[in-house]
């Protein structure tokens, strides 16, 4: 964190839209949000670019259209919110849970996750183009059409998800786990790199004995 950030304390209990707002037009700064509970508010449109998060808890919470720019979320519980239209250029989810979140339409040029729960997320279209994956939970995620091209995935998880037409050329799959896949679901990671232990596995799905 930079020397310029500025704390602002978390209310009592529930915080509102108001009081995010107030913080906001007070410090007129880089704030620093620490331990604030804004589980189902309506956080529509703010500007919190360049801001961070820390042990916050946001679920179901909507940030659709806001501008999230370079802004960093550390160790927060986000489950089930909404980001749809939001600016999430440049910004960074650590050690947070995501479950169930929504994505469409917003824009995630550098969008980083580090060590992060994004179970049954809503991703659709997102790039993870050359990025290093590490500890990501994609279970169950809608991952159509995103863009793992030269990714590096490391003690992540892909069991159930839906990759269709997602690409992975020259993605680097050993860190993964694919969970068992049919025949129909082999040729959607084609020109991605697998460990032979994870093609005795998909073999093995198939009825096929590695000897």
């Amino acid at each position: 964190m930079g020397h310029d950030w500025i704390e602002a304390p978390a209310p009592p209990g529930l915080a509102s839209r108001a009081a995010l707002e107030d913080a906001l037009q007070r410090h007129g700064a880089r704030l620093r949000f620490i331990g604030w509970n804004l589980q189902d508010a309506e956080l529509t449109g703010l500007d919190l670019s360049g801001s961070a998060f820390l042990r916050c808890r946001a679920g179901r919470a909507d940030f659709s259209s806001c501008d999230c720019t370079e802004a960093t979320f550390i160790a927060c519980d986000f489950n089930n919110t909404r980001w749809r239209g939001a600016s999430l250029a440049s910004a960074l989810f650590q050690d947070c849970k995501l479950t169930g979140i929504q994505t469409a339409g917003a824009r995630t040029l550098g969008l980083s996750f580090e060590r992060c729960l994004l179970i049954s997320a809503q991703l659709h279209g997102l790039s993870f183009r050359r990025a290093r994956l590490n500890g990501i939970d994609f279970q169950g995620a809608e991952l159509t059409e995103v863009d793992f091209r030269e990714a590096v995935f490391q003690d992540c998880n892909l069991r159930e998800a839906n990759v269709t037409d997602a690409r992975f050329e020259g993605a680097d799959l050993r860190g993964a786990d694919l969970g068992s896949l049919r025949i129909a679901d082999v040729s959607r990671f084609k020109g991605a790199t697998i460990s032979k232990a994870q093609a005795a596995s998909l073999l093995g799905g198939l009825g096929i004995r590695v000897a």
